[in-house]
Parts: C-alpha cells; sequence; structure tokens
C-alpha cells in the first residue's frame, strides 16, 4: 500500500492531500482568513458561568467566546499538577466570572457553536505527546503489537529517569504516539527534551501575561502533516513552493532525519492537485450523491444534529439472487462510506441505512468490511451492531469543520433547506397578500412586485384567477419586474 502526500500552499491557503494507491483518503485546508484553532493553548478570562450547564463561556480572543465543560476542568495544586477530585465538584467550586485560566482548544469553532475547551494541556512532538500538568505514562491504543508496546514503555522510562536524575519525581507525562513504533532511544530523548523546552516557554508566557492573550500556536498544516501523518508507507511528500519546501526539509532534518529523501519539490506545469485529480474529487465531495462501481450510491445528508447515509442498488442487479446483489453492494458501500467519512472530514453522529440484509452472516460480513476499513481514519471512530430498523449507528469525532462547511456556505436563496418554493405557491401566496391588502387599503390600484418566472406564470396560468381576483376587490392589479428577486421575494404595494 503506496501513499504520497501532495501539499498546495498559497499565500491565502494551504490544502494537503494524502493519496493512497492513487486515490484521494483524506484533504485539510487551512486559510489564513480562518486557521484551525485546535491544539493552541491561550490564557482566557471567564465572562460567564452556568450553573445549570455545568459549564462557563471563556472570551480566548475569538469572535465567539468558546465553552469550557465542568467535566474539562482540572484545578491545579501546589505542585503546578492536576489534582484527581474523588467526588464531582460544583463549576461554581472552580470558576468565578473575570477568572484568568490556562485553556487549550479541543474542537475548533462549528458552524454557529464557539470553540470547545479543556484545561488538560497537551503538547505533541513527533513519537510523543506531553501532558505537562499531569504524570500519567500511556500509549497509544493503535500500536497492536505486545512486544513493541512494552519495549517503547521500557525505553520512555529510562528517557525519563536521564533526564531527570535526582529529581524525585518528573515533570509531567507522556502519551506514546502510534509514530513512534520503532523509534530509538535516543529520539525518544530528543522528542522529551523539546517539549520540556517548548513548556518551559509557555509557562514564561503565562507568568508574563494578565490579558488574554495566545500562549502557544500549534504548526502550520504543512508541518503538523508532516508530523503527524509521515509514516514509513509514505513514499513521497511532494510540495510546490520552495519555502515550505525548505521549511519541511529542515523540520525533517531535525526530527525524522531517516525520511529526508521522501520530500521533493514539485517543479511540474500542471498544477500540483491535478496529479490526480484531485480538484475533481474535492467537487464530488460536496455533493449528495456518490456512485459505487456497482451501479449503487450513496446519498449523503449532513445535518446540524448528525449524518445520515442512506445505500441504494441503483442499477446493480446482481448474477445469481437478491440476497447475493445486497451484500456485494453493502460491502462496496462499507468501504466508500469509510473513505467518504476522511473525505468530507464528517464527525459526530452518523446514521449509516445499508441496504436491509436477513442473513445474520451478511451482517457481520459488513460490519468487519467497515470496520476495517476505519482502521486507516485517524479520527478516533465507534461502530454500534446493525439495529433493528436495519442501522449502523456510529461516531467520528469531530475537532475541525467539515470540508463542506469549509469551502461552502448557505444558499442565501434557499437559506440552507435546499429547496425553494415552486412558483405556483408563491402566485397563491400573493393572490392571499391582495386580499389583505385589499382590504386594509382604499386605493384603486395596487402593484406586484416579484421575479420574472413568478410574473410571467400571473399572467399566463394565472391570469383568470387574477380577473375573478380585481372583480371581488375592486381593485387593478398591475405587475412589475423586480430583477433581483429571488423566486421567493415578493411584494404587494400601493400604486
Amino acid at each position: 500500500m503506496s501513499e504520497e502526500i501532495l501539499i498546495n500552499v498559497t499565500p491565502r491557503e494551504t490544502r494537503l492531500a494524502l493519496i493512497e494507491n492513487g486515490l484521494l483518503q483524506e484533504i485539510f485546508l487551512e486559510r489564513r482568513s480562518r486557521s484551525g484553532f485546535v491544539g493552541d493553548i491561550y490564557l482566557g478570562k471567564v465572562v460567564r458561568v452556568m450553573p445549570g450547564m455545568e459549564a462557563a463561556f471563556v472570551d480566548i480572543g475569538l469572535e465567539r467566546a468558546a465553552f469550557l465543560h465542568n467535566a474539562d476542568i482540572a484545578p491545579i495544586g501546589a505542585d503546578g499538577l492536576e489534582v484527581r477530585e474523588e467526588h464531582p465538584v460544583a463549576i461554581q467550586a472552580h470558576l468565578h466570572e473575570g477568572q484568568m485560566i490556562v485553556v487549550q482548544v479541543a474542537k475548533d469553532p462549528i458552524g454557529t457553536k464557539g470553540a470547545r475547551l479543556t484545561t488538560h494541556l497537551t503538547l505533541p512532538s513527533r513519537h510523543l505527546v506531553y501532558l505537562p500538568r499531569n504524570r500519567h505514562i500511556g500509549i497509544s491504543q493503535r500500536l497492536e503489537s505486545e512486544e513493541e508496546r512494552e519495549r517503547l514503555q521500557q525505553v520512555l522510562h529510562a528517557c525519563i529517569a536521564e533526564e531527570h536524575g535526582d529529581e524525585s519525581e518528573p515533570r509531567g507525562g507522556f502519551i506514546i504516539r502510534t509514530a513512534a513504533e520503532g523509534a530509538t532511544e535516543s529520539e525518544l530523548r530528543e522528542d522529551i527534551r523539546f517539549l520540556y523546552k517548548l513548556w518551559a516557554a509557555v509557562e514564561r508566557r503565562i507568568g508574563r501575561s494578565k490579558e488574554v492573550r495566545v500562549l502557544y500556536r500549534d504548526l502550520p498544516l504543512y508541518l503538523r502533516a508532516v508530523r503527524d501523518l509521515i509514516a514509513p508507507n509514505i513514499e513521497k511528500i511532494r510540495v510546490d513552493t520552495q519555502e515550505a519546501f525548505d521549511e519541511i526539509r529542515e523540520f525533517i532534518n531535525d526530527f525524522m532525519p531517516e525520511y529526508r529523501d521522501r520530500v521533493e519539490l514539485y517543479r511540474g506545469e500542471r498544477p500540483i492537485f491535478d496529479l490526480y485529480g484531485i480538484d475533481d474529487e474535492i467537487e464530488k465531495a460536496l455533493g449528495r450523491q456518490v456512485r459505487l462501481k456497482s451501479g449503487g450510491d450513496l446519498i449523503i445528508d449532513q445535518t446540524e444534529a448528525m449524518t445520515t447515509i442512506d445505500v441504494n442498488t441503483g442499477g446493480y442487479l446482481g448474477s445469481r439472487n437478491h440476497a447475493e446483489t445486497v451484500l456485494k453492494t453493502n460491502l462496496e458501500a462499507a468501504t466508500a462510506i469509510a473513505r467518504q467519512l476522511r473525505i468530507r472530514n464528517l464527525g459526530g453522529i452518523i446514521i449509516l441505512d445499508f441496504i436491509d440484509m436477513e442473513d445474520p452472516e451478511h451482517q457481520r460480513q459488513v460490519l468487519r468490511t467497515l470496520t476495517k476499513a476505519l482502521e486507516k481514519d485517524h479520527a478516533r471512530t465507534m461502530v454500534t451492531a446493525i439495529s433493528e430498523l436495519g442501522l449502523v449507528e456510529m461516531t467520528r469525532k469531530r475537532t475541525r469543520e467539515s470540508l463542506g462547511q469549509v469551502l461552502c456556505s448557505p444558499c442565501p436563496v434557499c437559506e440552507g433547506r435546499g429547496r425553494i418554493k415552486t412558483a405556483e405557491t408563491i402566485c397563491y401566496e400573493i393572490f392571499r397578500e391582495i386580499v389583505r391588502v385589499a382590504r386594509v387599503y382604499e386605493n384603486d390600484e395596487l402593484l406586484v412586485m416579484a421575479s420574472q418566472t413568478v410574473v410571467d406564470r400571473l399572467l399566463d396560468e394565472e391570469s383568470s384567477t387574477l380577473a375573478d381576483l380585481e372583480v371581488i376587490t375592486g381593485k387593478t392589479i398591475r405587475f412589475e419586474v423586480e430583477p433581483m428577486y429571488t423566486q421567493e421575494q415578493y411584494d404587494v404595494v400601493l400604486y
């Protein structure tokens, strides 16, 4: 399985594509006007405490106040470490309005919701995640080899002991990342030293600060991607600008020199995303329908509460029987769904409506295929069994806006409904408005202002109804086309 990372950098936007066997698997976007905040650490100010919600709103300098739930707050002891409480404590015991507090962004602002915060601070490096206020030592669940897990934990403990020397207690804790598989003792030691220095710099900023400010900002997208995505199966990292290429080379030389030969400055005449038709894939990912090779399709609908994905057989009839047709379509759909979740970056609650299967073994095959395909996902997922209604419920961790939310805004005509009222419906609304206005005012003439489509229908299909309306109201009705009006807009005014 060969993978490539393509990086397109412009002054206003950075786009990164993860390619697997020639197919787009994941797309990352960062715009200067609205770059993400996940991982950034702030000195914030509590602006409102809400005991009923066990939460508070914190000003961290963004457009909207950020949200901090009581479950994401850990009090800090005299030693600067988190204190574990035996019993739940009301949020008023932790926070009060006007209090300055150090917080980290756990989820970006999405839609009308502000950022989600936590006081459990973490700082990532290539192989480790540092917990400056916690002595916990953990390891990624994605590292499956027990032998390797044991080796890494032993090496980490040895490195920590060496760094601290005569100190009785280490400073903070660590989580070993998936990328640490095969890491040497010297590599872990370098990461530990880097993270200690980074946290010391953050602490100095905390000590000097009295106002709301950012204390630590994560790396730009192209360096984060190299840090988090690069692995032995990544064959090439192609970047199309010299400046970003130089930064990536320097970063790799410092932290992962074994990958330096895999970074390549792309000098081709064609735009880098044209190599694998990435822009076409992005365009497809903004639509509702995804066609499957078998002839079936997926219909994907994203709402505020959840995302629903419906699987249809379409034109696929199968070669033997109905059960085989359904199974083949569902198996293909399971793989396609996992890929679409990553490309579109869909998160939260997701409901999958596979085609009904009577055979329990077929159901198990589809679930196994879905679970296997989701293993490649960098976001945490959880899948339930097929329910009595034939639905699969799953969740996917949402930390940033979906592709559609980043690239699109609600339609100003339908206001996000995805449909508009027909010209016929608007005509009948206009008739009711004419009657209402005619009863209130004594003018002899009324003027209807509407779009070209609606006016055409009023003067054609609805002309007889208009004639009757003029007789009933005793008023002359005139029309004027308003070019700037949408199909749903109209006005009935005195003439």
